[in-house]
């Protein structure tokens, strides 16, 4: 293992070490409801970097691949009562075969051509929900938190720890990815597809594979939110809001690095639960116009691209 390879390691058992801390020493519940989404948005943002970033596929998809995760783990807590492990894992394999699917049928497809189908597979999903009346339909369903598995004093503050975990899992295997030749190959497809296949990159495969793990991700993601909300609903599962989040954390940090998308999830998540709490709820979505219109005018290559010049310019 390289000096950098087990500093990323140290780094990750310190931050889940920070996670559990946290959770045994501040008593203020509300902080870890609030603190959750932040640390999902950089699982979302960096699984949606591992075709978005690296292959250069713009995915609206994300929701789609968020809702069945969700859905997944209240269809094996109806069914069989299964613990969040085995929720999560079950969400994550789902969104997985659903990512291998779409890929399999949209990712010949290029531009907003692709860009458009991965938007209808939201709206496939969210319409085979509200159908299925086991899982709440178009209603929903309400949902009761089990109890807390020792050491911690609530479920939430499992759910955050949980969370932190899922993290580093998603950072960690997108790391292993960029850092891989999978990730050569994905890059030189986001440059020049063309130049690519004439180089014996196995383009299709490839791209396949990124849809796959980005989609497994995004469900691992999804499987603890009905437990975190109490309730789930095909609307809000299935909402847009997801795809744009995490699209622009990954524009905002930098889509060349599986760095920047932990960085913009961290900046525009926190902003956001920051102007719900102080402002309105209906803040959320001028934040993030606002910071995409910056970024995108005034530092195409992200947060990451803004230092990178910074350290240039000394």
């Amino acid at each position: 293992m390289t000096t950098r390879g087990a500093g990323f390691w140290i780094g990750a058992a310190v931050a889940i070490g920070l996670a559990g801390v946290a959770a045994g020493v501040i008593k203020n519940e509300y902080f870890f409801f609030a603190a959750y989404p932040i640390l999902m948005y950089v699982v979302l943002s960096t699984a949606w970097n591992i075709l978005g970033g690296y292959a250069g596929y713009v995915n609206f998809g994300t929701a789609a691949f968020f809702g069945l995760g969700a859905y997944t783990s209240v269809a094996l807590i109806q069914s069989t009562g299964a613990p969040l492990a085995v929720q999560i894992f079950g969400a994550a394999a789902m969104s997985g075969l659903l990512g291998f699917g779409t890929g399999l049928l949209t990712l010949r497809l290029r531009g907003i051509f692709f860009s458009i189908a991965t938007v209808a597979v939201i709206f496939i999903m969210e319409t085979l929900f509200i159908n299925w009346r086991y899982v709440g339909g178009a209603t929903g369903l309400q949902l009761l938190r089990p109890a807390p598995i020792w050491p911690f004093e609530s479920y939430i503050k499992m759910l955050f720890v949980v969370m932190a975990v899922i993290v580093v899992a998603a950072v960690a295997v997108a790391r292993y990815i960029e850092n891989s030749w999978i990730g050569r190959g994905l890059h030189a497809v986001r440059d020049s597809e063309e130049a690519a296949e004439c180089s014996g990159v196995p383009t299709l495969k490839l791209k396949v594979f990124a849809c796959t793990i980005s989609g497994a991700l995004m469900g691992a993601a999804g499987a603890p939110m009905p437990m975190y909300l109490s309730f789930i609903e095909p609307a809000s599962t299935f909402n847009l809001n997801y795809s744009i989040g995490a699209l622009a954390s990954a524009i905002i940090g930098g889509t060349a690095h599986w760095l920047g998308p932990v960085m913009g999830a961290l900046l525009l998540t926190s902003l956001q639960q920051y102007a719900t709490v102080n402002i309105s709820n209906e803040m959320n979505v001028l934040v993030v116009g606002v910071l995409l219109v910056v970024f995108v005018v005034a530092a195409p290559d992200g947060i990451l691209g803004l230092l990178r010049k910074l350290k240039r310019a000394k």
